[in-house]
Parts: structure tokens; sequence; C-alpha cells
């Protein structure tokens, strides 16, 4: 009679955990529109000899002939990609961008990124455009007529945050009885306690109203750290320890992230450090299941690549002044190559796909080119091919795939278990500790997505893909009025880098793509991956205007000559 009572007591758990998540994640994403600027001018430009006036939107806008540009002239003698107005704390700047005139500041030829205030004249050409407040009282005729977005109201972080705890403890609840013990309740006391604590340094140190984007990395780490302490109470200490450094990582990218120009003066230091710590791993790395991809330091390993990634945003995103006169564009397809290079030295195929994956990400926002991301697929295909023929034991690495029942014995052992076990688990999971795939190896980690369908069920295993996927999502949202054209590549490179990392985990591990040996974000054990994962969402995050104060998101006053 007791046992019948608990199983449904159990069974109906299993079931509010798909429920209490597509709750968080849903007010989630209904939330992450609100509070965003207004879609009015912050500043004017008026060419005064045919009439027109250009209202400013963006915090960098691109002027030129082309049709593309932010600020589209009509003028034969103006280049196509002719000039870049920006703002900074410290007001409104102009730059030329390799433009074949020049551009001219009350009738003074500029070099480099010259300061302009309110009645300035700048002269691209023939063209003079002369500064304007955008509030002018001869705006009203002729600006263009923009309407604001419709008010919403931002989902407090407390309730996400409610949401998350009651989730936490209904995985410890029905683990327990399942596992008959109590061995995950300090991890997970000690994970909720943590992030009401993050909540609380987010909104009274760093006065920040928003909380979905951290509510949602916070669900997916949680439920991977319970399923973790259920399973291995040391390497839920040790993901416990790694979330903690990530969310102080993901803090001090923010900050960090938060002045573009900042990031474009430490550019090349980080360059040189990634590039360094790939190295050293060829150096002092040790093979682990096949990949020298790791550092051991005592009992503490870490996988530097993880890092690498981070790395190759910072090089490949600039802010716009840079990114017209494509002076870094070499470096940037130099250092892909050479980090990419180094993951094959490596044997670490999965990061390398990734990496030249994020590489056509951001070569496609540079340049909104599909000529120049086919010529790099080309040349990728035409490298692949050459290795294969040099090394042919890479293609033995991959003989199962597709064929995994095969080689169920062997090669195919890990996807086999997976797909039978993710089967057996329906909709609803056969319960936390009660399936067979934790006894496979690597199955917190590389087939993490396979032991939740088979203990949490399908449906949350597909949630969690969703709200992995809805990142993309997010970062399309916030990057439509960005500060910077840094921060829209940023987001974006980032939210894709996590999306295609969880497309390679979950299709390999079903054998629809080869098995690479890649984590869940998030979710999979590995404490590097973790902190990695925390730092890629700080991209999107810094991108999002409700993230800094007031005084950055509104609609600034431009510089006076008093």
């Amino acid at each position: 009679m007791v046992g019948d009572l608990l199983e449904t007591v159990t069974f109906m758990l299993r079931i509010g955990v798909p429920i209490v998540m597509l709750i968080i994640m849903i007010l989630s994403f209904l939330s992450l529109r609100s509070g965003r600027r207004e879609e009015h001018a912050l500043i004017a430009l008026d060419d005064e000899d045919r009439n027109i006036r250009y209202p400013v939107l963006y915090w960098e806008n691109s002027l030129g002939r082309s049709r593309n540009s932010d600020i589209h002239i009509p003028d034969a003698t103006v280049s196509r990609d002719h000039a870049v107005l920006l703002r900074r704390e410290a007001g409104w700047f102009i730059t030329d961008t390799g433009s074949r005139s020049g551009v001219f500041v009350n009738n003074r030829k500029i070099a480099g990124r010259h300061p302009v205030f309110v009645g300035d004249q700048i002269t691209l050409g023939m063209t003079t455009l002369t500064l304007r407040r955008a509030d002018d009282p001869t705006e009203a005729n002729q600006r263009r007529k923009l309407k604001p977005p419709a008010p919403q109201k931002t989902i407090p972080g407390s309730i996400l945050l409610a949401l998350i705890t009651s989730l936490m403890l209904i995985l410890l609840v029905e683990g327990s009885v399942y596992a008959q013990n109590v061995d995950a309740l300090p991890h997970t006391l000690i994970f909720c306690g943590m992030i009401w604590l993050f909540y609380q340094l987010s909104v009274h140190v760093f006065h920040r109203k928003n909380f979905e984007l951290e509510s949602l990395a916070l669900m997916l780490s949680g439920t991977g750290i319970v399923l973790n302490a259920l399973h291995d109470t040391k390497q839920a200490y040790s993901q416990l320890i790694a979330l903690t450094l990530g969310i102080l990582f993901y803090c001090f990218m923010i900050w960090f992230i938060g002045s573009p120009d900042r990031v474009m003066k430490w550019r090349i230091v980080i360059y040189l450090l990634a590039i360094g710590l790939l190295g050293l791993t060829l150096v002092l790395g040790k093979s682990v299941n096949g990949a020298k991809n790791w550092i051991f330091i005592g009992p503490i390993s870490v996988q530097p690549s993880e890092f690498a990634k981070i790395a190759l945003i910072f090089v490949g995103a600039s802010t716009l002044d840079h990114l017209q006169t494509k002076k870094n564009l070499l470096g940037f397809i130099l250092f892909t190559g050479i980090c990419v290079g180094m993951f094959f030295l490596m044997s670490d195929f999965g990061t390398a796909l990734i990496f030249f994956v994020t590489f056509l990400v951001i070569a496609f926002m540079r340049s909104g080119d599909f000529k120049t991301v086919i010529l790099a697929i080309a040349a990728a295909v035409i490298g692949v091919l050459l290795i294969l023929t040099i090394k042919p034991y890479i293609a033995e690495r991959f003989q199962a795939w597709g064929h995994v029942w095969d080689y169920a014995d062997t090669a195919g052992y890990q996807q086999v278990n997976v797909l039978i076990c993710s089967a057996s688990g329906g909709m609803f999971g056969l319960g936390l500790t009660r399936g067979f795939l934790q006894y496979v190896f690597a199955s917190e980690s590389d087939l993490v997505f396979g032991l939740i369908s088979e203990e949490m069920g399908l449906i949350v295993a597909l949630l969690i893909s969703v709200v992995i996927g809805g990142f993309m999502i997010y970062a399309r949202a916030v990057t439509t009025r960005s500060r910077s054209a840094f921060y829209s590549i940023t987001a974006c490179t980032a939210a894709g880098l996590l999306v295609f990392q969880a497309a390679l985990n979950i299709f390999g591990v079903t054998d629809i793509l080869p098995l690479t040996g890649v984590t869940l974000p998030f979710v999979s054990y590995g404490g590097t991956s973790m902190i990695a994962c925390w730092g890629l969402l700080s991209f999107i995050k810094a991108a999002d205007e409700r993230t800094y104060s007031q005084k950055l998101r509104g609609n600034p006053r431009p510089n006076t000559k008093e």
C-alpha cells in the first residue's frame, strides 16, 4: 500500500518537472523583450542642400553610397562605405573608413576617430551634413515616423528563481525516493542558496532589472547538478565549484565587454594568450578519450580549448568603424586557421568543427556576403579531404556513423545504449537513478542527453533543447537595437556556438551526426565547459540594453561646444 502511494507520488513529480520547466521557459521568453529603448532618433543629420533629414537611430551608424548603409547618401562622390558615426560615453564621433575623398569636419580633414558636436558640418564627397539634436522643431515634418514598441512588463527575477528552486526540490524528492537516500540534499541546498545570492547581487549591487537569461541558464545548470548529485556526489561538488567560477567569470565578462573600446585595446593580448594556451596544451597536454586537449595540474584538469572559443569571438568581432576598414580581417582569419590546425593536431575534431562554424557566422555577420562563406566552406572541404588522405586513421574513427547497430559491441556501443535507453524512458522517464545508461561511460557528460531522456523523459530532454535553441532567439531580439556592431556580432555568434554545440552533442549520441565528444551546454558534467558556457552567455547579456544603466540606455544628448 505504501509502495503504491510512493509510486503514485513520484509519478506525479515526474509529470510536474516538465510543467515547471515549461512555465520558466515561457515566462522568461515573454519577459525578454520588455524594457527596450524606444525606436526614436538619437540625433539627426541635416542635408540642407537637398532639404533631407536623416534620423540617427543607432549607437553605430554606417554612412555611404551603399543602400545597405544605415544612412544612405545618394551622391556619386561618396564612397560606398565612407564613414562611421558612433556614440561612446564621451559623446559622438566620426571615423573615416578608407573613403576616396576623406571626411571633413567644419572644412578640416580628419584622421582617425574625431569628435563631433551639435552644429558641426560633416562633409562626405560633395554632401555636407549638419549635426542636429533629434528634438529640433524642424524634425516634426520630415523625420521618419517610428512607433515605440508596446509596453511589456518584466517578470520579476524572484518569481523565476522561486520556480527554479521548486524544480530543484521536486528533482531532489523524486531522486531521493528512488535512490532511498538523501545524498543529493546538500548539493541541492547549496545550489539554491547560491542562485538566490547571485540574484541579490544582480539586483542590489549591479542594479539589473532583468534576470531571464540567467534564469534559463541556472535551470539548465541546476538540472545537471542535481542529476550528478544523485549519481556521483563528488562530481556534483566539482560542478558546484565550476558553476560558482562560471558565475564570477560571467560577471567579470559583462563588465569587461561593457566598453567596446576597452575590448579592442585588449584584443591582441587575448589573441596571443589563446594561441599560447593552445600551444602549451600541445606540449604538456594529455590525451583523454583520443583527444590531447587536457592539461592536468595535480587533481585539477583544464580544457583550454573551451576558453579559446571565447577568444575567437573577441578576435573576430569589432566595432563598426574597424569592421568598415577591414584592417583586422586578416588577423581573424589567421587566428582561426592556427587554432583549427592545433585542434587537428590534438585530434579534437569536435572543437575544430565548432571553431569553423563560429568562423563562418562571424565572417557572414562582418561582410553579409554569402560568397565569402561558400569560399570558406569549399576551402575547408579541400582541407578535410587532404587530412583524410594523409591520415586515413581519422576516417576510421567515424566508421560507425550511421551504422551503430553493426558496431554495437565496439565503436557504436555508446550510441546504441543511448538509443535503447532513450526509447525506454518514454515521455516522463523511468525516474531519477532508475536508468541503465548511468552505468555506461560518460553518461553524465557526453551522453547526458540520453540519460535525461531515460530518467526524466523525452519531454524534459526536448524542453532543454528548446531552451538552448532559444538563446539564439534571445540574442536576435536584443541585438536589433544594439549599442554597437560588436555586441550584435558577439551575441549572435555566442548563441549560435551554444546551439551548434548542443546540436553536435544531441545528434552525435543519437547517431544522426558522428559522435564528436562535445558537451551539452550547462547540463553536462565538466568544469571547464561550465565556466566557458557562462562566459559565452555574457556576450548575449551584454548586448541587452537593460543590462546597463539608464544613462547609457536612454536618448543621449549630443555633445555641445559650450
